[in-house]
Formats: C-alpha cells, structure tokens, sequence
C-alpha cells in the first residue's frame, strides 16, 4: 500500500493515510480508460442537429415549368436537393450518440485512472474542512497553503453548500462527490485532492489484490 501525507487547509502536515492497492495499485489499463471516456463524452452529446429532406420542406407541390420547349433542365420539383431553398440530403437527424460500456469495464476504468494519478504522485488529502459562510478568499487561501496550481478535481464525501460556493469560482477548481467520481473527471484535471472521509468511503469494502 503507498501512503500519502495528510494536509490541513493550512498547508500543515497532519499524519499519513494508506492509499490501498485496490483502487490506486493496479496496473492501468489504457485501451479501457480510451473506452470509458470515449462513452462518457458520446453520452454528453446533445444528439439534436436536425435538417430537413425534401419530403419535410415546404411547397413543390407543382411542377415549375413544362418538361420539353423551355430550353432550361428538367425541374419537377421547387424542393428538390439543387434549389435553393430545397431538402437537405443525407443531413443529420436527432440520435442518441450513448453506448453501452460494461459495470466492470467502467470499474476497471476508474480504478486505472486512480492508479495512474497515484503513480504520477497527484493524489493529496485534506483532513475534513468547512466554511461558516461562502468565500471564494477563504477557497483560494487553501491552495495557496498547498501550493497548488494546477487544474484540480476536489473529491467530497458529503454535500457542503458553503464549500461548493467557495470553491465555484476558482478556475482551476472542479468539486465532485466520492459516488460521482468517474474517470473522465479524473484524467480532465492535473490534480486530484480528496477530503480524509471521502477517501474512506471510497476505500471502504476495496479488495486488496
């Protein structure tokens, strides 16, 4: 197991915490994260460009001159494809982009990008912490303490109104709860910090292998 310092908001070290070889020991698997931020970034699509064919276009009913004596192409149709004004051919239609990526997959997916982070020596604790009230001076001072800098993804346990206001305003910052980690938030940010009862309850019930 590798163990990683525990911080308070002030920079100071307050002990170690184990990082169990479960979730941050195994070896990453690459294709697997591919797969699982490939579905994550497919299901995020909107799905909704839509164009119209020529049976959905307005008008053509008649056709707009004779065939044969004007001198000019065959038209039979004010909405056909090479008018102005006509369908669109083979243009795109509502659709969902989502495909289907197996639990263990996904499970495998998220344990490798915590693993890669780990190795890479990007994974911090902080010993629990709160604000009275939100402050983004409070939020930043923080990090100061830490010497962060870079992009960071902040890991809580539990719902904190005043900490998530504090923190939203921070560029660098992305909060997200330890039941909505996922893999692409992960591998998005340089930096990954989790509160001390966020990765307990990570950890808790992980098979050491």
């Amino acid at each position: 197991m590798k163990q990683v310092p525990v911080y308070d908001i002030e920079g100071n070290k307050k002990g170690d915490v184990q990082l169990r070889d479960y979730y941050f020991g195994c070896k990453p698997n690459m294709p697997v994260m591919h797969l699982e931020v490939r579905r994550q970034l497919a299901a995020a699509r909107s799905g909704t460009a839509s164009t119209k064919p020529r049976s959905m276009v307005r008008g053509g009913g008649t056709k707009p001159w004779r065939q044969k004596g004007t001198g000019r192409a065959r038209a039979g149709s004010i909405r056909s494809p090479l008018w102005r004004g006509g369908g669109t051919v083979h243009g795109p239609q509502p659709r969902d982009f989502a495909f289907k990526v197996n639990r263990k997959v996904r499970k495998l997916a998220l344990r490798s990008a915590l693993s890669t982070r780990a190795e890479e020596d990007l994974v911090m604790v902080l010993e629990d912490f709160s604000f009275s009230e939100p402050k983004t001076k409070m939020a930043a001072s923080v990090f100061q303490a830490l010497g962060v800098e870079d992009y960071v993804l902040l890991v809580l346990a539990d719902e904190d109104e005043n900490l998530v206001k504090s923190v939203r305003n921070l560029p660098f910052v992305e909060v997200t709860w330890v039941q909505h980690l996922n893999t692409y938030d992960i591998l998005a940010n340089d930096r990954l910090i989790f509160t001390r009862s966020s990765l307990e309850r990570l950890q808790e019930g992980a098979e050491d292998e």
